[in-house]
C-alpha cells in the first residue's frame, strides 16, 4: 500500500487528512487524520495505525492497529 492510496481510502470515508510528512527516520511517511489517527507507512510498504481514531482507519484499510502502551 502507498501513501496516496491510504489518503484516498480514508478521505473517501469522510476523514480529513490533517498532516502528511516524512517520518523522523526518513524511511517512510506519517499521515495524520482529523479523527486522531496516525498511519505510519514505511517505504517498504509496512503500515500501522495508532492514536484515538486508529480502529476506524485500520478497518478502512484492513490492517491491524498498533498496540496501546500502558
Amino acid at each position: 500500500m502507498d501513501a496516496d492510496r491510504i489518503v484516498a481510502l480514508v478521505t473517501a470515508a469522510g476523514i480529513e487528512l490533517t498532516d502528511r510528512r516524512r517520518n523522523a527516520k526518513g524511511d517512510g511517511w506519517s499521515l495524520s487524520f482529523a479523527n486522531g489517527a496516525t498511519v505510519e507507512l514505511g517505504d517498504d510498504g509496512s503500515a500501522r495505525a495508532a492514536g484515538k481514531g486508529a480502529r476506524a482507519v485500520a478497518r478502512l484499510l484492513d490492517m491491524p492497529t498498533a498496540p496501546r502502551s500502558t
